[in-house]
């Protein structure tokens, strides 16, 4: 394993196409253990389920919404979809969220109840 200098050494060392697989390599490492856990939220008001809409993740992930950086490792990829590190725990998410959707009034005077579940494995595979 090579530290930070012998890494940095080599690049400069690469021709320059050899120096980008590397650093994207890296890239690819940081981003997918960071955002490893996939998530499905689903919110229920009253006898209504549906996925959380996509609109409410974006403003609750953002930290100057929440005003915590508790969940700062979290990234909204779609209606009732998430992204998150290991750090987040999904039951301290689900019920972070479900506050602070309900003190918004997003089920219109009722409690609004979040659960988040992993998302089921995709085995995509490209041609």
């Amino acid at each position: 394993m090579q530290n930070s200098a012998e890494f940095r050494r080599s690049l400069l060392e690469a021709s320059p196409a050899d120096r980008v697989a590397p650093v994207l390599l890296r890239w690819y490492a940081i981003l997918s253990l960071v955002y490893a856990q996939k998530l499905t939220v689903e919110i229920v008001v009253g006898n209504e389920r549906r996925p959380c809409p996509l609109e409410w993740l974006d403003s609750f992930c953002m930290r100057n919404f929440t005003n915590s950086a508790d969940f700062d490792d979290t990234l909204p990829t779609g209606e009732g979809q998430l992204e998150a590190s290991f750090r987040v725990s999904p039951d301290q998410l689900a019920s972070a969220m479900a506050a602070w959707l309900t003190q918004r009034g997003k089920g219109n005077g009722q409690p609004v109840i979040v659960e988040i579940k992993s998302a089921p494995e995709t085995n995509s595979v490209t041609p």
